[in-house]
């Protein structure tokens, strides 16, 4: 194939994976799924074996997103040890990354978020960059090492180029979470509303979850309860929508204290008994616990 043929090959592909990549940020993970089958497909008609990989790898980021992650690992880790093509290992990397994120295994994910991070600065994409130290942050979010996880964010917020981006958003509401924890309110607040009205912007309603339930968490904290109501309600009916169960059960935990510190114990009792039914049926005991609980301290929105 001659060089203007691959080029013009490179491009179609690319074309392709920007397109899955945009259906991935707007949360539309199942069409981002068929459409970067079509390039593992075309890839394979092609028999190219570095488009092979780096079309995979694109398809099982977005399987990863959909939770669905377990059974692309092997092959993510045979591109890692092949280590043939850095953007392919990129990719791979961050995606083992994530998957491990979304299952809670903070450690192994550091980990291979720190190799992301190692390939980004070898290719030098801003954009990789800047999703690698969110990576990094998120995982130290997780682990209660806020303090480093606001240098991450800060670090991502500094490289990302489009002001409007649902990536900006979603690290700049990140950020906003760290400053509610560390008291810094008048800031976290700018953070969150300025992340909402890019993401609502940008009509990607799954990612506006976290957003909100973020906003409802800090209006607690600042004793602001219709408010916090008012963002707690909306995050808990788009998580319904899309069956998030773990952001269901953040939303119930965060309503119901909202409703108990407002003086409404029906409500309350209404909300800490759905979480007992659908998520601890054996914990005859937890809506009277909850009751006498500061809620806030039992619940990481980020972990």
């Amino acid at each position: 194939m001659s060089s203007a043929e691959t080029g013009r090959t490179d491009s179609v592909f690319e074309e392709i994976r920007a397109r899955g990549q945009r259906a991935i940020d707007d949360g539309q993970l199942e069409e981002a799924v068929e459409i970067l089958q079509t390039a593992v497909d075309l890839a394979s008609q092609q028999g190219d074996g570095r488009l092979i990989d780096l079309t995979r790898c694109n398809r099982s980021a977005a399987m990863v997103e959909l939770a669905r992650g377990e059974g692309e690992l092997p092959h993510l880790r045979e591109v890692l040890v092949r280590n043939s093509d850095p953007v392919s290992c990129r990719i791979a990397a961050y995606t083992i990354a994530r998957h491990y994120e979304i299952t809670r295994q903070y450690k192994k994910a550091l980990f291979y978020g720190r190799i992301t991070m190692d390939r980004s600065r070898l290719i030098g994409r801003p954009d990789w960059l800047a999703s690698s130290h969110n990576l990094i942050g998120n995982t130290l979010l997780a682990e209660s090492f806020v303090g480093e996880a606001c240098e991450e964010y800060e670090k991502a917020l500094a490289l990302i180029v489009d002001e409007e981006s649902t990536a900006r958003a979603k690290i700049m509401s990140n950020l906003g979470y760290c400053r509610i924890l560390q008291g810094r309110h008048r800031e976290g607040y700018r953070l969150l509303y300025r992340g909402l009205a890019l993401l609502r912007r940008s009509r990607a309603r799954r990612h506006e979850i976290a957003t909100r339930l973020d906003l409802c968490y800090a209006h607690l904290e600042t004793r602001r309860y219709r408010w916090a109501r008012r963002q707690g309600s909306i995050a808990l009916a788009l998580a319904e929508s899309i069956d998030d169960r773990t952001a269901i059960k953040n939303a119930l935990y965060l309503l119901g204290e909202v409703a108990n510190l407002s003086g409404d114990g029906e409500a309350a009792t209404g909300y800490f008994t759905r979480l007992h039914q659908e998520y601890f049926p054996e914990a005859d005991y937890l809506p009277g616990f909850l009751l006498a609980m500061d809620v806030r301290k039992l619940v990481n929105l980020h972990a």
